[in-house]
């Protein structure tokens, strides 16, 4: 009875992880996205690299941020599902509209609903949280991240191939894309309805009046939010991982233009895709070694956090004064291996400091700060109405100043962390010395 019991459990968690990676990896076939700047200044979109900058992916940014909160928000009383199948269904309007719409109202509409996209994800990433056994959660979790970087690294060398071959163009890579987003929404009918959910549909819940249900859910929350934020070693990786996230974020946005201002030239080929494909492949790498390193990030994680973050500040310099694009695709690629080895240090690390049902609540709010600090970047650096409008070269140095000025904030965290431990421990052998005098 009991092994029986035990062979239904492991056969539904692995029928789960199984749904999930299929659709995970389908949703990441999308090899349009590495160059995707270069469609949208060609001849099927004429728009200029002004336009694209500062008046098409900005609408991205603020539309992301908006709605994650209104997803964050209603992810857990939806049962997950409904917005994981909304997420491949936007992403099918998103690609058909890149195709087939011509306007820049159109394209800045496009951005909305790909805001929705990303927004949506939350939902995919929360939802084993719900369906599978605590025990599952890491397993899980490492297999739907394997299948997606599996499905980013294989777009990457499939778009790079389609276009250093010339049997696509750049529009045509889109055809690809919107096919994925078809098969991920049709997969994701397939997904099993979560019938509870952590915080609105959990058993104790389930005969509760709507009202008393919310509030309930909502002081369940706030309780899981002080429990992980009220820790100050849990707050202090938090804060680096949504700054570092941001910036992050920021960079892999605006990172095409600037390898076009370097280029210059539309004849030239270019590696756009190739470039993506190793990044993910270290990338994963770099969140296996990850796993095993033997350090005491509590003594020594301010320091590791402060050397990557200063790194990352380096090479996006060295990056926005180069004239040769190879030192770019190179000082990208560092740039993001440092970012996923350590972010997933950070993740690990704040993960062991919080209550296990609330790893989603948590690494949402996380991302929500992200997209927050995003969106500041975005309005001082980006956009001309109310910051400075810096071109590519430009922007990309301030990106290196930002992350230089995160990694002095983190030297001084580590230095202020030192000189308190040597003082308390000065102060309990004061305190020892004098108890034996005493005797």
């Amino acid at each position: 009875m009991l092994v029986e019991k035990i062979r239904r459990g492991l056969d539904e968690w692995l029928i789960i992880s199984i749904l999930l990676c299929i659709f995970g990896f389908l949703k990441e076939i999308r090899p349009s996205e590495p160059f995707v700047y270069e469609f949208l200044i060609g001849p099927w979109r004429n728009l200029t690299d002004l336009q694209v900058n500062q008046q098409v992916y900005p609408v991205g940014t603020y539309s992301y941020l908006a709605q994650l909160v209104i997803v964050f928000l209603i992810t857990d009383l939806c049962r997950y599902k409904p917005l994981i199948v909304l997420l491949g269904s936007t992403g099918i309007i998103v690609w058909a509209m890149l195709l087939w719409t011509t306007s820049l109202l159109e394209v800045q509409i496009l951005e909305v609903l790909y805001g929705t996209f990303c927004a949506c994800e939350v939902a995919y990433f929360t939802y084993i949280y719900a369906k599978v056994d605590r025990e599952w959660y890491q397993l899980v979790t490492s297999h739907t991240r394997a299948a997606i970087l599996l499905g980013r690294a294989l777009s990457g060398i499939m778009a790079q191939l389609l276009i250093s071959f010339e049997l696509m163009d750049y529009r045509e890579l889109n055809y690809i894309t919107l096919s994925a987003m078809i098969g991920a929404t049709f997969w994701s009918l397939f997904l099993p309805p979560a019938g509870e959910s952590i915080y609105f549909h959990h058993n104790m819940m389930q005969q509760m009046p709507f009202l008393q249900k919310s509030k309930e859910a909502y002081a369940l929350m706030w309780s899981h939010f002080v429990q992980a934020y009220s820790n100050k070693y849990t707050a202090k990786w938090s804060v680096w991982w949504a700054l570092s996230t941001c910036g992050f974020i920021q960079v892999q946005v605006y990172m095409q233009p600037l390898w076009w201002a370097i280029v210059g030239d539309p004849k030239q080929k270019i590696y756009n895709g190739v470039v993506e494909a190793v990044l993910t492949v270290i990338g994963f790498l770099g969140a296996l070694v990850s796993g095993l390193l033997k350090i005491d990030w509590k003594t020594k994680g301010d320091l590791s956090l402060a050397c990557c973050s200063l790194l990352q500040g380096f090479t996006m310099i060295i990056a926005s004064q180069t004239t040769q694009v190879v030192i770019s695709y190179i000082s990208y690629i560092v740039f993001g291996a440092l970012y996923h080895l350590m972010i997933t240090v950070a993740s690990s690390e704040i993960a062991k400091h919080i209550k296990e049902d609330s790893y989603g609540l948590i690494f949402g709010i996380n991302t929500f700060a992200a997209l927050a600090f995003q969106t500041i970047l975005t309005l001082g650096i980006v956009t001309g109405d109310m910051g400075f409008a810096l071109p590519p070269r430009r922007q990309y140095f301030a990106y290196g100043f930002y992350h230089i000025i995160l990694a002095l904030v983190y030297i001084i965290i580590g230095l202020g962390s030192w000189f308190s431990s040597k003082y308390d421990y000065r102060r309990t052998s004061v305190t020892a010395t004098e108890t034996v005098s005493r005797l």
